[in-house]
């Protein structure tokens, strides 16, 4: 009974994280394609366009527990189309080919990881405290190199944080898997709370490996 109610879980949380990239990839294209992106970027609305990204992600993160299921899924696609607008850019800066094979190499690791997090019998929290700590790390230290401005320091930054989100993607799903016996958790809106989690840890994967291989465009 447990294990069809955790394969049932995992089910769930995936098809939601079908949608969300779906619904990612569809608004990306569109934007792209339509030439609304010459819009947003000359208008000055990609500020407010992080700005309102940030703001959705803290809503879903704080108010999690608090806010009915439907609002909670509600709030994981406006982030998810929001996350399509600025994700438009990739197709500005690099070959479709090159992003759609990079896309399912990206899924192909993606899914090792989460399937090794799922299967291990292990309790992977122990490795919270590193993996977030040296993604802090990586996120200082990519702010400072923007004035700076070093190819190389970027380089070796995405390859430490390509691999940081392999392990915090088996950390996740790890702590989805144990998350449904905590009683203090409404068990109907979980699913759309592991989507959340594995959507961002799957776009991270992406957007690294799409900067380390990626074919740019001339």
């Amino acid at each position: 009974m447990e294990e069809e109610k955790q394969g049932t879980l995992i089910a769930r949380t995936f098809f939601w994280m079908f949608l969300g990239l779906l619904g990612t990839a569809i608004v990306a294209w569109y934007t792209y394609s339509s030439g609304l992106f010459i819009t947003i970027l000359l208008g000055d609305y990609w500020e407010m366009l992080l700005i309102a990204e940030v703001l959705v992600v803290l809503l879903f993160s704080f108010l999690f527990k608090k806010l009915p299921p439907m609002i909670v899924g509600i709030l994981f696609f406006v982030y998810a189309m929001l996350n399509g607008v600025t994700l438009s850019t990739i197709f500005i800066l690099f070959d479709l080919n090159s992003i759609v094979w990079l896309f399912v190499v990206s899924a192909l690791l993606f899914g090792g990881m989460a399937f090794y997090g799922y299967k291990t019998s292990k309790d992977l929290s122990s490795w919270k405290t590193l993996l977030f700590g040296i993604l802090i790390a990586g996120i200082i230290v990519s702010i400072i190199n923007l004035f700076i401005g070093n190819s190389m320091v970027d380089i070796v930054l995405d390859w430490i944080i390509l691999f940081v989100f392999f392990g915090i993607t088996a950390y996740d799903m790890n702590k989805i898997k144990a998350l449904q016996y905590e009683g203090n958790l409404d068990q109907s809106k979980l699913h759309i709370y592991g989507a959340m989690e594995l959507y961002l840890d799957f776009i991270n994967i992406f957007l690294r490996i799409l900067s380390l291989f990626g074919k740019r465009r001339n």
